[in-house]
């Protein structure tokens, strides 16, 4: 989908009043400026309306600004979990692979 699509499809779940909101990298077709912003709301709208949120994402840092718990998945089995985004953040396989530190 472009990212106009992704966006629509987006505004068009949350019409529903969902409980949870399943979002396949919602950062894939969007120029930078609009990741950010959308990300932003994506966390605006799981706080205000208490949404469960399950996201597959490979943008790392803008998944991690939304994440309460990851999974790093490789090959189809589950390498890390981390059951918060502080854990997230400073584990050394993540750092190494996905932020290049």
């Amino acid at each position: 989908m472009s990212g106009g699509e992704q966006m629509l499809a987006l505004a068009r779940a949350l019409m529903t009043a969902p409980r949870i909101l399943l979002i396949d990298e919602p950062s894939v077709g969007l120029a930078p400026m609009l990741v950010s912003h959308t990300i932003d709301k994506i966390r605006e709208l799981k706080d205000r309306c208490q949404l469960t949120v399950l996201m597959a994402e490979q943008n790392f840092p803008q998944a991690l600004r939304i994440a309460d718990r990851g999974y790093v998945i490789v090959h189809g089995q589950i390498a890390f979990e981390g059951r918060s985004a502080e854990e997230l953040n400073n584990n050394e396989l993540i750092k190494k692979f996905y932020l290049g530190l």
